[in-house]
């Protein structure tokens, strides 16, 4: 019994040691995996670069300048004072026009909606611009805006309804359904309408009747059911005397690096300090804007300064101390933001102002239209940090120009009015055409032509 009993304390024994190595074991074994890499198992997604099949390039014009009040039986009523001279052109000739209907204008001309059909799998490069020079007693001056394309949202940045001035949200639906647009004002007060626009019709109203008490009021335009087309008609009257007209494009949306090219500035025997002003909004956010402003040539930065931005608000600061010249403003904010400037050459009869927006960022080809005015002019910043050529070619025919814009830099070209110009580009630039003379002045910013498709990424 007693070897048994001995035998049985030896072999409980023998597995109470091996138990104890082989956890020894397990744990030492734990610990080393979790330091030691573990296999993986991963693959990239399948992808695919695929260029969609373009539509036909489509864009939206302004249609005649409207005269408000000019009846004092009914001051709210408007009046066709003028038709535009429409320049148009492409890359495979003038676009086809077709006509959207403007009820509530007296003795208006319906608007042009210009098109370029798809040809094989290729739609071409089109472009359009209009442009008014007027001489009456209470409108007097010289104004140009590019045909656009229609947007479900954009913004107007440079209203006014201080005494004087006439400002007129004008509105575009070249579709074939109803839209409904709503206008929010930011301002000191905030304000909005809704409006209808039915198909194929233009609409406008006084920016008086949405804005009224805002100093500095900015406009979102929102579009449900249909993409529309927005500008701001602005005048100016001086005591008696007509200083100026205006078309301001919308701008496309808040970024955080805004480029706004073809700014100029004049000497005056006024307050300069109102000569030259840029507007900011930071929509629902704090934001610092950095601007940067480059003059034209190889001349290094003129000026450099920051603008706190209060959410909501819009602020006002004159680019004042500059010298005549052109320039390019630059913005880099924390948040999105819009902007635009406000130029202008002097201060009653004889004089104009000008609204310059934000010029979008070309990176291969653009066809511009630069329409009937005094003195055009091409104007190319690139704010990369690469040099880029352009070149600049009739489309029509004639001989095409390369203009070399280094990084950082602003270079100009004169161009011909009324001629549609196709540009191609080595690099990222924003191009501007300016249209400048003594009580005249204009500036239109160059947006990427419709029908270039850009490659897609697709995930099957």
């Amino acid at each position: 019994m007693s070897g048994n009993r001995a035998f049985r304390v030896a072999a409980t024994s023998a597995r109470v040691v091996t138990g104890v190595a082989v956890a020894a074991a397990c744990v030492i074994g734990v610990v080393a995996a979790v330091h030691a890499p573990w296999p993986t198992v991963a693959h990239e997604p399948a992808q695919e670069q695929v260029t969609p099949l373009p539509g036909d390039s489509v864009l939206v014009c302004n249609g005649d300048f409207r005269a408000l009040g000019r009846d004092s039986s009914a001051p709210l009523d408007m009046t066709a004072a003028a038709a535009p001279t429409l320049t148009t052109g492409g890359t495979s000739g003038d676009p086809a026009s077709s006509g959207v209907a403007t009820p509530d204008l007296a003795d208006g001309d319906e608007v042009a909606v210009l098109t370029g059909a798809v040809e094989g799998r290729t739609a071409p490069l089109i472009a359009g611009a209009e442009s008014f020079t007027l001489a009456a007693d209470d409108l007097a001056g010289f104004a140009a805006t590019p045909c656009t394309v229609p947007r479900l949202e954009s913004w107007l940045v440079g209203g006014a309804v201080g005494t004087g001035t006439e400002d007129i949200v004008i509105l575009t639906n070249a579709a074939e359904v109803p839209s409904t647009v709503t206008l929010t004002v930011y301002g000191e007060t905030r304000g909005g309408r809704t409006v209808i626009i039915p198909a194929r019709t233009q609409t406008a109203l006084p920016l008086t009747s949405i804005a009224a008490g805002n100093e500095a009021p900015v406009v979102k335009v929102s579009a449900v059911g249909a993409p529309v087309r927005a500008v701001l008609q602005s005048s100016l009257v001086r005591v008696l005397d007509p200083a100026g007209i205006d078309l301001q494009e919308a701008v496309a949306g808040a970024q955080q690096n805004v480029v706004i090219t073809g700014v100029q500035t004049f000497t005056s025997d006024g307050d300069e300090a109102d000569m030259t002003v840029l507007r900011l909004l930071a929509p629902g956010a704090d934001a610092m804007a950095k601007v940067t402003v480059h003059s034209e040539g190889s001349s290094p930065t003129t000026d450099e300064f920051s603008v706190p931005l209060d959410p909501d608000v819009p602020a006002q600061v004159a680019l004042s101390g500059l010298e005549p010249g052109r320039y390019t403003v630059e913005i880099e904010a924390e948040a999105p933001v819009v902007a635009a400037v406000r130029q202008q050459d002097g201060f009653g009869r004889d004089t104009d102002f000008a609204w310059v927006t934000p010029a979008a960022q070309l990176d291969d080809q653009a066809a511009v239209a630069v329409p009937a005015g005094p003195a055009p002019r091409l104007q190319l910043a690139n704010t990369g940090d690469e040099d880029a050529t352009v070149t600049v070619e009739p489309i029509d025919g004639g001989q095409p120009q390369e203009v070399s814009v280094p990084a950082g830099q602003t270079r100009g070209i004169d161009v011909t009015a009324r001629t549609t110009y196709l540009l191609r580009t080595t690099g990222p630039v924003h191009a501007a055409v300016t249209l400048t003379a003594a009580g005249a002045l204009g500036v239109l910013p160059v947006p990427p032509s419709p029908g270039v498709e850009k490659s897609i990424t697709v995930y099957p």
